[in-house]
């Protein structure tokens, strides 16, 4: 078996549903006896066990660790007998050539790291809904990627130990790069629909997440960091600015939640 998708999911049925539809056998282009498709669930208060057995008899259900979404994708991925680990997120609808594409870019053999492509399902319309775009590459979502199943147990997988479920994947792609090449595959193709977010729920777990993985690296916190956290804060500010004034001030509580994030980061 070449590949193994994992999903990790908690409680959003009826998003998985939509992905799975489109993971299906005969609906993806690649040949089925290639991939696997494992749902790892962290849920509590429901999970997707029936739903899987009922309607998805092709994928496997696995009750997560139920220790945040990094711990839920290592135990998806040490579930899995593909040679490749492909991770894609519950709330994802993959394109039907998302498999067939990235196992022709694996056969070539050039990279162990692949991200692909992913837009939202249409144009943005408020400040406060964010999608994880990544439409030219340089960001390694996890919502949709590729990585050798070995180079991944070398490295250890995702850190489990962020304490929320934020820069987890920006520190396993800096630790993936230091052992192999990487690539963006452009036509490995997911839509994320855009997901209105609450103003001021999130700006500590950012916080108290950039500060691990800074004490992780041993970032020096001189005056040029400062600075430099100084410059950044000014351009957020700035095109922040200008896209609530585009979107009529729609969504402006978590404009400012944004900004006082950034603003906050110059002094951490």
């Amino acid at each position: 078996m070449l590949l193994s998708v994992i999903i990790p999911t908690c409680h959003r049925n009826d998003m998985l549903a939509l992905c799975l539809d489109r993971l299906a056998p005969g609906v993806q282009t690649i040949n089925e006896a290639q991939y696997e498709v494992i749902v790892t669930d962290d849920g509590t208060q429901s999970t997707a066990e029936s739903l899987i057995h009922e309607r998805y008899p092709w994928c496997s259900w696995v009750a997560g660790p139920r220790k945040g979404p990094a711990a839920n994708r290592n135990y998806g991925a040490k579930q899995g007998k593909g040679d490749w680990l492909i991770f894609i997120d519950d709330d994802c609808i993959p394109d039907k050539e998302l498999l067939i594409n990235y196992s022709k870019e694996i056969i070539n053999g050039n990279y162990k790291g692949i991200e692909g492509y992913i837009n939202a399902d249409r144009p943005k319309e408020r400040f406060d809904e964010q999608s994880p775009l990544n439409l030219k590459g340089g960001c390694f979502w996890s919502c949709n990627i590729a990585v050798d199943k070995k180079v991944f147990e070398r490295i250890g997988g995702f850190d489990e130990r962020f304490p929320f479920a934020a820069m987890e994947d920006i520190d396993f792609y800096h630790r993936l790069k230091l052992v192999c090449e990487t690539t963006f595959l452009e036509n490995a193709k997911v839509i994320h629909p855009w997901r209105r977010t609450k103003a001021f729920k999130s700006y500590h777990k950012w916080i108290v997440s950039n500060q691990y993985l800074i004490n992780k690296t041993n970032t020096n916190k001189d005056v040029h960091y400062r600075i430099s956290r100084f410059k950044v804060f000014i351009g957020s500010f700035v095109n922040n600015t200008k896209e609530i004034i585009n979107y009529s001030f729609k969504g402006i509580g978590f404009y400012f939640e944004v900004n006082w994030f950034y603003f906050l980061m110059i002094f951490k």
